[in-house]
């Protein structure tokens, strides 16, 4: 047919080429090419001519067309397209394998998904009803694809294709937009551009060659964790400082993998081939930052996702949550990460619903906190305003009984929107709801990294009250926190906080106080300081002139040493030990110990004289100083002091003869050695016995003060444990209150906003409008009605029948309280008593839940309309009178 791609190849044109493979082959080639999905409606044709007539056919893309076409016409699409592109156009028949530089088109009547790079139709449910095939297919696509994925929303009225494109763009694929000026019709495009989810927005001509550039600066494959550490960590880092400062939001808690992949893909899109040439473009593009920001907190959500799951809710888990509390009450739930609402209004549905069913005696009501990070998320929640699309999600039923139609979509319920209190929070620092039935986290744990989910769990698990059920995502686990619930549905990811477990005794509970940014604090640079002769002086004395000292703490253990110390301490055989007294060398222990102890319990020092000490190589006698040190400094300190004594030697004796002599003296010299020794010995004996007496004193007072200590800190633990408790829950009070308070805020807001619309229509208009009550009362009126009318602000809330009018209509108040009860309006031309007219309508005042509440009287100025018919009238007589004269 064409020759594409290969030189001298042709393309074989039997569609047997696309036909399903067998399943051992479907398992063997993988899909590792980027698919195109394009989403087109009213107007798509000449747009689609526009998007394939420039794409190059050897682009190793598919394309796939998905149009709402008439079920019952023959669609001639695919033979339409084959004359603006060389690509090889085929309508899409069940089982058929895509493959690139191909256009595949859906047929009519029909719905389809992706699995493998496999195609597979299945029957429309509703050939006329609401069909939503775009968005099918967008969500299947991103399952299947994830970031080779991309959707492409081309010409088209209504909003098909936005919930989709918002799963690409989850799932890490491509975005685009056709203008929607260069569009026929404009609907879907700016349904997807108004939820933030277009990453590029141009004419159907451009989009082919944006996506070819964007995937030549994309990455091919995910980046291996080690080699992001290695080569781009601190880009990376960079980036979270700068949105940090930006936005007020850390996220180097998410997983780093997420973050690359998400920054890359706006790399690609600015065509942006390295991590550090990016930091430098946000450091100048502010809306860069603003737009990365989005990136990060694009998640995916819908009403009743995994329905299997809402479906055990209502029928297993909030029965028994109800049975547990027969005598009625308030149910506190906690959605976190909701985004939109979907899940917080879905809950609040399921609890309505069981409670229908149940029909219990007690009053039950359900109050559902639902936070998120992006603001403009919770804005839209707080709107309560959905897609069409929601359709897909949300059966008829509900539909009907829980949603409003308008012009825009479905918006929820009041008594459903009553239910929910939606606010800004990060789950990560912000304080927690506490006292929780009911706790919806789902697809958020998925983003963060396993330390950060080791703090969110136990946060969790203290959030709850015993018996409280946690939700999780279908790809979210418990991992360590495993012990503390049990499962009440693995499988759809449904745990129950345990009744025997107590809150663990460690939980990292947030501050709203923001960590401080990195490199906030710089540390000072050193100060040279000044050269001082005093300090150097006194520094050699203390070395080379003055005693060896140490200093030690009450228990001996050393904290400094002088020079010259060698002689009297020595480091113990064995393991390293620098305590006092085992370093004392022999003949200085006993006497260091007992004077040490002494010196501890008086403030002059104590001295002890001529102790011989045997270092290496002799004897010397020395003066041992030790004394309790007083400085505030040195509180608890003693200083030991080791003093020379210097003995006078005798001349040597010559020698004698007689060994008489010599023996003589030798005994004399040993019994006056023992005598000391034994005197010594004896000291020692006194002052083991006095410190084997104060040891067990001590120890007597050391156990009865290590019980007071006891007793007291079980006070402690459980005071500190009640205050912990009320720290947390007065924060947790506080953020409730604050987001209570935020909600009215955005009510009284919108009230006010409401309210000077109102006035100012009214008195835009020249028409006399006045509201009254059920009484005939003055609820309001427009300042055109002070014509007729002598009102004054201050009449609001007087009857009618009170005020002065200038009209000649007695029977006004009697015509009121006509319609009020027949609620049959009122319509009569009344006259002035200066001379104009004007048209009275009196209407019955209906509220929004249908209750008539008052009347509505409208006076309109007709006095032209009455003198043109005065005028005509009088034509008509002189007419008449003039044809009988002739």
């Amino acid at each position: 047919m064409k020759n594409v791609g290969n030189k001298g190849g042709t393309r074989k044109t039997d569609a047997a080429e696309h036909a399903a493979a067998p399943e051992q082959e479907q398992k063997r080639d993988e899909v590792s090419f980027p698919i195109v999905a394009i989403g087109a409606s009213a107007g798509g044709l000449e747009a689609l001519t526009q998007f394939l007539e420039p794409t190059p056919p050897n682009s190793g893309l598919a394309f796939i067309v998905i149009q709402h076409l008439d079920p019952d016409h023959v669609g001639m699409l695919p033979e339409l397209l084959q004359r603006t592109t060389k690509m090889e156009v085929v309508p899409v028949r069940d089982r058929m394998r895509v493959r690139p530089n191909c256009v595949y088109v859906i047929p009519p009547n029909r719905e389809m998904s992706i699995l493998h790079g496999v195609l597979h139709l299945f029957e429309a449910a509703e050939p006329r009803g609401l069909r939503l095939p775009i968005d099918h297919f967008f969500r299947s696509l991103a399952d299947d694809c994830k970031e080779r994925s991309i959707g492409v929303i081309l010409s088209g009225m209504g909003s098909d294709g936005t919930l989709g494109l918002r799963a690409i763009k989850e799932k890490g694929g491509l975005a685009l937009v056709q203008d929607p000026e260069s569009a026929k019709f404009s609907g879907m495009p700016n349904s997807a551009i108004s939820f933030g989810l277009a990453d590029i927005v141009a004419r159907a001509e451009v989009l082919a060659g944006r996506i070819i550039e964007v995937l030549q600066h994309a990455p091919h494959g995910a980046v291996p964790k080690a080699k992001l550490e290695e080569r781009d960590l601190s880009a990376l880092d960079k980036i979270v400082i700068l949105l940090r400062s930006e936005t007020g939001n850390d996220f180097s808690l998410y997983k780093k993998s997420t973050l690359y992949r998400r920054i890359e893909r706006r790399m690609g899109i600015h065509q942006i081939d390295a991590i550090a040439s990016y930091v430098r473009f946000l450091q100048a593009n502010r809306q860069e930052l603003d737009l990365l920001f989005k990136e990060f907190l694009i998640g995916v959500t819908s009403f009743f996702r995994d329905p299997v799951a809402w479906d055990h809710l209502k029928s297993d888990v909030i029965p028994a949550l109800l049975a547990e509390q027969p005598s009625g009450g308030v149910f506190r739930a906690w959605s976190a990460g909701c985004s939109t609402g979907e899940e917080a209004y879905s809950l609040a549905i399921v609890f309505k619903e069981a409670l229908e069913e149940l029909k219990p005696q007690s009053h039950y009501t359900l109050q559902v906190f639902a936070t998120d990070l992006d603001r403009d998320a919770i804005d839209k929640a707080r709107l309560g305003m959905f897609l069409p699309n929601i359709a897909g999600d949300v059966s008829p039923e509900r539909l009907n009984r829980f949603f409003t139609k308008e012009d825009e979509g479905y918006r929820i319920n009041k008594e459903i929107r009553e239910m929910v209190t939606f606010a800004t929070q990060n789950v990560i620092t912000d304080p927690p709801f506490t006292k929780l039935d009911f706790l919806v986290c789902r697809n958020l744990l998925i983003y963060l990294d396993v330390e950060m989910q080791k703090k969110l769990l136990p946060l969790f698990h203290y959030a709850l009250n015993p018996g409280g059920v946690l939700f999780l995502g279908s790809a979210e686990t418990l991992g360590v926190s495993s012990d503390m619930f049990s499962s009440l549905n693995a499988k759809m990811r449904l745990f129950r906080r345990d009744y025997s477990i107590n809150r663990p005794n460690v939980v990292s509970f947030p501050s709203t106080m923001p960590p401080p940014a990195p490199g906030s604090f710089k540390e000072p640079p050193a100060v040279k300081p000044d050269i001082n002769l005093q300090i150097l002086a006194d520094r050699v004395l203390l070395q080379k002139y003055s005693p060896p000292a140490v200093l030690a703490t009450h228990e001996g253990d050393i904290v400094y040493l002088s020079a010259r110390t060698g002689k009297y301490l020595e480091p113990p055989v064995g393991k390293a030990n620098f305590n006092l007294f085992a370093m004392a060398r022999e003949g200085l222990r006993a006497e260091l110990f007992s004077t040490f102890q002494k010196a501890q319990h008086q403030s002059d020092p104590l001295v002890v004289q001529n102790i011989r000490v045997g270092p290496q190589g002799g004897s010397q006698t020395i003066d041992l100083v030790v004394q309790k040190l007083d400085e505030p400094e040195l509180r608890g300190m003693v200083m030991v002091v080791f003093r020379d004594v210097l003995t006078c030697q005798p001349p040597p004796r010559k020698r004698s003869g007689k060994a008489k002599d010599a023996v003589s003296a030798r005994i004399t010299e040993l019994e006056a050695e023992l005598q000391q020794a034994q005197e010594s010995l004896r000291v020692n004996r006194e002052e083991l016995q006095t410190t084997r007496e104060e040891m067990q004193t001590s120890q007597e007072e050391l156990k009865a003060s290590n019980e007071e200590l006891q007793s007291i800190n079980e006070e402690l633990q459980s005071t500190n444990e009640e205050l912990t408790t009320s720290k947390e829950e007065m924060q947790s009070m506080n953020e409730e209150l604050q987001t209570v308070n935020s909600e009215q805020q955005a009510k009284v807001d919108e009230l006010s906003h409401l309210n000077d619309d109102m006035r100012n229509f009214l008195n835009s208009t020249e028409v006399a409008t006045i509201f009254l009550d059920s009484r005939l009362n003055i609820r309001r009126f427009a300042n055109a009605s002070s014509k007729l009318f002598k009102l004054i602000p201050s009449d609001v809330g007087r009857p009618l029948s009170d005020i002065v009018n200038e009209l000649s209509y007695p029977e006004l108040t009697a015509d009121a309280e006509n319609v009020l009860r027949t609620l049959v309006f009122s319509e009569k031309q009344v006259s002035t008593t200066d001379g104009r007219w004007f048209s009275a309508r009196i209407l019955p005042y209906r509220t929004v839940g249908d209750v008539i509440d008052g009347v509505v009287i409208t006076m309109t100025d007709i006095s032209s309309f009455k003198q043109l018919e005065e005028e005509l009238r009088a034509q008509i007589r002189r007419y008449e009178g003039a044809q009988k004269n002739g």
